[in-house]
């Protein structure tokens, strides 16, 4: 265990200050991260929170120690959204009976969690210790649902849809608290639909009844003396209760994800967790990203700027050019994570121009020891602008460089042979023959962010591809 642990200092958003982590455990320092709902490609502003938590997620291996950090990232495949997604996919076949909607959705969430993996690790995230799936914790979500109303704390009532389980918000006093939303405040205006089966209006669902055209799974509560079999499925909320619960145990230390999630998901999160294991918190730290926007506007379709990671990766649709992933991680890291990012052409050719430039400094160095002012500077709730100061100092030793650059998950060493460049180059006319565009493409992507360029051509005399490259500056 590093000796700085005790300079480590985050913002909590349950208490609104930051403040000194203390882990319960500095043995297994426990974090959970809020991951993508797999119904459509990840789009730049879930990118955000998956580079940010990565940047924590480094830090607390450097401070306690590799094995010494679990980190649990969800991935949410029972979702409204994605039954959607598989009907409009996936009709056709559905109605004649050529495909089940369960197998549908199944081929839209393996197809999305793909390109996902895909995608964060072309942003140089690590991979978390676990990454459980919604659909693998339905039981322990039923029993979850039933504890709460053994506890007093749920109830089945009818809806106009079916038959749901629903937590009652009145049962917790200090409902509200990590948003700080007075519960009468809810009451009274409501950004909360009223549904006549709800003791209050803020009342949110744990298990709701699934249609004949919607996927479920067989569940048994008693409520009042009574059973109810629901054939049905959970709602989003209790599913990362679940899955925390199951990896990191009834409390842990940090839990992350973006400011949109802070209601209703966080708060509903931490009411049913705290009330059906009766512990006074759910996690001892809250962390939450801002906002982004893109090129000055909020991000939608009907503006015109929705892209997804991969469209950034791979295509030209923003500033007409591909972005290399490390180009992309660096200009998000560029705000600090807690305040708005308005992501943009401008940024990230910002991004790219001090990437090869710490190329260029660093040419013909290996990596040497992290300096501890860099652990400094992200232990202080992750101060990237502190942190890239550091970076551009003019002084700063090239082997410090390297070393400061792979913490925060870059890789500024450039290919050091032609023979380097030539297996890569080699695996790249693979693809082509194999008319694999996207793997191509990203080999010379790659290879142009490290300062090659490649130039394709033809043998005049055979006709064949040729490709040569060059050491840009």
């Amino acid at each position: 265990m590093s000796e700085t642990v005790g300079q480590l200092r985050l913002y909590n958003t349950l208490t609104r200050t930051k403040e000194a982590f203390v882990p319960i455990d500095p043995d297994n320092v426990r974090m959970y991260v809020c991951g993508p709902t797999v119904y459509d490609f990840a789009h730049i502003g879930n990118a955000r929170p998956v580079i940010v938590f990565d940047v924590l997620y480094r830090l607390l291996r450097h401070v306690y120690g590799d094995d010494h950090v679990t980190y649990v990232r969800n991935i949410t495949d029972v979702d409204d959204k994605i039954n959607a997604r598989a009907l409009r996919d996936f009709g056709g076949e559905i109605a004649d009976g050529r495909l089940s909607l369960n197998d549908a959705i199944r081929k839209v969430t393996e197809k999305t969690a793909h390109q996902f993996h895909a995608d964060v690790k072309a942003l140089g995230c690590l991979e978390p210790t676990f990454e459980p799936r919604a659909t693998e914790h339905i039981e322990g979500m039923v029993a979850m649902a039933q504890a709460l109303i053994d506890r007093g704390n749920a109830y089945v009532a009818h809806g106009a849809e079916g038959r749901e389980v629903l937590f009652d918000v009145s049962s917790m006093p200090d409902y509200g608290r990590l948003s700080n939303r007075q519960l009468e405040d809810q009451q009274a205006g409501a950004r909360v639909e009223v549904k006549d089966h709800k003791k209050n209006p803020g009342d949110f669902v744990l298990w709701k009844e699934s249609a004949a055209d919607q996927p479920g799974w067989p569940a048994h509560f008693h409520f009042e003396g009574q059973g109810f079999d629901i054939f049905g499925r959970p709602g989003w909320h209790i599913e990362c209760s679940v899955m925390s619960r199951h990896h990191l145990g009834d409390v842990f230390d940090i839990h992350g994800g973006g400011l949109d999630l802070i209601f209703p998901h966080h708060e509903n999160e931490l009411a049913q967790s705290r009330c059906a294991h009766g512990t006074e918190v759910m996690a001892k730290v809250w962390m939450h990203n801002g906002f982004l926007q893109v090129e000055g506007r909020k991000m939608s379709k009907s503006e015109g700027n929705f892209v997804t990671i991969s469209e950034l990766l791979h295509t030209e649709k923003f500033g007409g050019r591909k972005w290399p992933g490390e180009v992309l991680r660096l200009a998000m890291l560029m705000t600090h994570y807690r305040e708005p990012i308005d992501f943009s052409v401008r940024k990230l050719e910002e991004a790219e121009a001090l990437i090869a430039k710490w190329r260029r400094k660093a040419a013909g160095h290996s990596k040497g020891p992290l300096d501890a002012e860099f652990v400094e500077a992200l232990s202080d709730d992750i101060d990237m602008s502190r942190y890239l100061r550091l970076l551009n100092a003019h002084d700063l030793d090239p082997s410090a460089l390297l070393a400061a650059a792979e913490m925060i998950g870059l890789n500024v060493a450039e290919l050091k042979t032609e023979v380097d460049v030539a297996e890569f180059v080699s695996r790249r006319l693979t693809f082509i023959r194999d008319k694999n565009w996207a793997e191509a493409d990203r080999i010379r992507d790659e290879l142009l962010a490290q300062g090659v360029q490649l130039k394709d051509g033809k043998d005049p005399a055979t006709g064949e591809r040729v490709t040569t490259w060059e050491v840009v500056r």
